[in-house]
């Protein structure tokens, strides 16, 4: 299936992606960042998968498949409509449960339908097959393998086929035919039984008062209230951290290499998820990303990362799944991250700017964090003209990025507007003399005359779609000749056949990876916003009604656009997308952009 096949639903600790043909082809359990138990999406239904469908081979092919969200929460409703009737099929993980629940139910609506319950259960990212044995009470399963283990109630027979576990059966009209699987460690005592029916009420009561509370109301309010869902769906709740994606490997080029984890934590994203959440009226959530923000910063600053684990794990070494084929032949399958060790000067940029915007909408005490915000200005002093990997994480070696010094002067810009505003202790003098610098630094050495653009890094002739970011920030205003040349640029070199933004042209020298990728969708959600800094903004909302386009019929994202292909590639969904869109239309409601980027956001 195509990436955009398949719809999402999540907990608050894990998700699962669930496919148009009813099968559940990725869940890692218990967390986002636990190891896969269904995992066919990156390889085949040997691998792991959970299809409950009508059976074709009983003569119950789906003539017409529909999918909703249903009461427009978390709750996926896909209906399957046969020749001999038709059935709905509601997928969700439950909220409230201390054991991670999964619950699939089937519902007769028309007719009698023959259904196919095909479960094949493979721990360890598709490699580890479970010992399964039946219930005490011969109303479900156990399997268990290593310390993991599922357990599968349901009210119909099951049987084993080749390490695979079946059940086929009749679902007339008026029926209901719930299964839920719970995941425990394999030493736990197996807990009692839920109710389904219950827990679905309870699961949609919760998606229900929590979109209830979204304070946009402008105009695409409905992908705006999407966005924001998923967004939810992908914090993880014990911390308040954000995962990028809840999925590794999704190729950014279909049979290519450019496959990464994404099951992380980005400081990349953290002015933006601020502004995102706030933007819908979501405080709560803000402020618990800013406390997981402050937490993983903290310590020695000559040791910030670009990414943590979801609980703040720092240690995310990468390796490969070699038993895994990937998604369309894509490999190899990587599991961690090993970017998380690359030198990124852009992240004290935006840690620095996400904790400015805490402070200028009273998510935190004026001076809760000032002294690590100080620490990390006095070493950020101290290496911001060292080459690095860029915001991109380009594996072929340090350069002096643009885009990057850019970010360190927005992290001296930022504190410094702090100091003025609240007087904050700092070394203003010092700051000011680096900031203005960092500013001469960028405007002679990353802009080309030649081609009256700033380039990618010092020296290049290269672009890159973060450029786009100069009027947002505030580095030069949108009227300067310098950033109409360089959005003039990026609209010759980087733009598709469609019009959408690729972050650069790739360059196996710099990237150190071969290949090619897809348009970045965020990147051109960017642009949308350059547009409205500059007044353009018949084109701005153009472009953004394209990009709403772009989603799938469930209103999900992933993290590019393959405009040959015609269909989404990279991780799904991502984060980035989403808060982008939602930025983005806050600022086209708004009709103005401030110099963090923002559309205006209330001070509590």
């Amino acid at each position: 299936m195509k990436i955009e096949d398949y719809g999402l639903i999540g907990d608050g600790r894990s998700c699962a992606l669930v496919g148009r043909n009813g099968s559940i082809d990725w869940l890692c359990w218990p967390r986002f960042d636990s190891p896969a138990c269904f995992a066919a999406l990156l390889g085949d239904g040997e691998n792991g998968h959970w299809l409950l469908a009508p059976d074709e081979e009983r003569g119950g092919a789906p003539l017409v498949v529909s999918r909703s969200y249903r009461q427009n929460g978390m709750v996926l409703e896909t209906v399957f409509e046969t020749a001999s009737g038709v059935i709905a099929i509601m997928d969700f993980m439950a909220m409230g449960t201390e054991t991670p629940t999964l619950i699939r139910i089937v519902e007769g609506r028309r007719g009698a339908v023959p259904v196919l319950n095909w479960l094949v259960m493979r721990f360890d990212y598709g490699l580890s097959v479970p010992w399964v044995t039946r219930l005490p009470d011969n109303m479900g399963i156990n399997a268990i393998a290593g310390p993991s283990r599922c357990i599968l109630r349901c009210p119909v027979a099951l049987h084993g086929e080749d390490r695979h576990t079946v059940s086929r059966f009749i679902v007339s009209e008026g029926d209901t035919v719930p299964f839920v699987m719970m995941h425990l460690d394999s030493h736990d005592p197996v807990p009692d039984p839920i109710d389904a029916l219950q827990a679905l009420r309870r699961t949609e009561q919760f998606w229900a008062d929590w979109i209830a509370r979204c304070t946009y109301h402008g105009d695409h309010a409905p992908a705006v209230r999407r966005s924001l869902l998923t967004l939810k769906a992908l914090i993880y709740q014990p911390t308040g951290g954000i995962v990028a994606a809840p999925t590794t490997s999704l190729p950014e080029e279909l049979g290519g290499s450019r496959n990464w984890d994404y099951r992380y934590c980005w400081l990349r994203d953290a002015s933006l998820t601020l502004i995102a959440i706030m933007a819908g009226g979501y405080f709560e959530e803000a402020v618990q990303w800013r406390n997981w923000l402050q937490a993983a910063v903290a310590g020695s600053p000559d040791q910030v990362q670009i990414m943590y684990g979801i609980g703040g794990e720092r240690l995310l070494n990468e390796w490969e799944a070699g038993w895994l084929p990937g998604y369309a032949g894509s490999t190899p399958v990587r599991i961690g991250n090993a970017a998380a060790g690359q030198l990124q000067l852009d992240v004290y940029g935006e840690a620095i700017s996400a904790l400015h915007l805490a402070r200028q909408t009273r998510l935190c005490a004026i001076t809760d964090g000032w002294r690590l915000e100080v620490g990390l200005l006095q070493h950020l002093a101290t290496i911001w003209k060292e080459p690095d990997e860029g915001m991109w994480e380009v594996r072929g070696g340090r350069r002096q990025f643009t885009v990057s010094k850019i970010s360190c002067w927005v992290a001296f810009d930022r504190a410094i507007r702090d100091v003025e505003k609240y007087g904050l202790e700092a070394p203003l003098d010092e700051w000011k003399a680096i900031r203005a610098e960092i500013h001469d630094t960028v405007c002679r050495d990353g802009f080309n005359r030649d081609k009256n653009c700033f380039v990618q890094y010092f020296g290049a002739t290269g672009l890159d779609a973060g450029l786009l970011l100069i009027p947002i920030v505030g580095f030069l205003p949108p009227e300067d000749p310098r950033v109409i040349g360089t959005i003039a640029a990026i609209e010759r070199e980087l733009l598709d056949e469609n019009g959408f933004v690729r972050r650069y042209i790739p360059d196996p020298e710099v990237e150190g990876v071969l290949g090619d990728e897809g348009a970045f969708i965020a990147c051109s959600f960017w642009l949308v916003n350059a547009y409205v800094a500059q007044g353009r903004m018949e084109e701005a909302h153009a472009l953004f009604k394209r990009l709403l386009a772009l989603r799938s019929d469930l209103g999900l994202l992933a993290e590019e656009y393959d405009a040959k292909a015609g269909r989404q590639v990279g991780n799904f969904p991502q984060a980035f997308s989403h808060l982008s869109l939602v930025n983005t239309a806050a600022i086209l409601s708004a009709g103005r952009i401030t110099p963090t980027g923002a559309p205006p956001l209330p001070v509590l």
